[in-house]
Parts: C-alpha cells; structure tokens; sequence
C-alpha cells in the first residue's frame, strides 16, 4: 500500500471517533425506545448500532480511498436515514421530503463502495 493509500492518523481518529458517537447514539436511543416506545426510535438505534463498527474498523484497520469514501456515505446516510426517523417519532414530522430514502440510499450505495473497495488496486 502506497503512502497516498494510507489515511492520514488524523482520518483515523476521525472514523473512529464517528463510531464511537455513533455507537452511543444507538445505545441511547436504543433505552429511548424501550422507555418511551417509538418504532421509528428503535428502528434508528438498530440502524446506528449496526454501523457503528465499520467506523471504528475502518479507523484502526486503515484502508484504500474507496473505503473511507464508504465511511462517509455510510456516515452521511445514517444521518439523514435515522435523522428522518427520530424527527417523526420525536417532532411527529420527517426531517425534509426524501430525506430517509436519500439516506437509505446513500446506506446502499456505501455498502456496495464497501464491496468495490476490496477490489480496489493502489496505483504503482
């Protein structure tokens, strides 16, 4: 792996500062739900909970490009995704029109960057 491919320590931390939030975000909403009910709420925390340690795996295990551009789709999608979902159960309206099929697309289409990204081949 080429210098160019490493992440900087500072994009490290970052990811792995991103999962540690949001790993606490899901556990928070995860009592949220238990305690005051909300599909959309539980829904969130479980979204939040299962991406939590792609962040923090990304961070310390380090990776090519397509990667942390996966860590960020992922990360921009969960907020606009569980964002629409704790807007309705906590304000009773969405986050904006689309907002969580943007999200939940964005969630796809990091996944899939996921994918790609172990087919990935660092430049000589």
């Amino acid at each position: 792996m080429s210098l160019a491919e490493q992440p900087s320590n500072g994009d490290s931390r970052i990811l792995v500062l991103a999962g540690g939030l949001v790993g606490a975000a899901g556990v928070a909403l995860s009592a949220a739900a238990a305690h005051r009910g909300g599909a959309f709420t539980a829904t969130a925390a479980n979204f939040l909970l299962m991406h939590a340690p792609v962040f923090v795996a990304v961070g310390l295990a380090g990776g090519n490009r397509c990667l942390r551009i996966a860590s960020l789709a992922l990360f921009v999608g969960l907020l606009l995704f569980c964002g629409d979902l704790i807007a309705r159960d906590f304000l009773g309206s969405r986050l904006f029109p689309l907002s969580a099929p943007i999200g939940g697309t964005l969630l796809i289409a990091g996944w899939l960057a996921i994918a790609v990204s172990a087919l990935w081949r660092p430049r000589r």
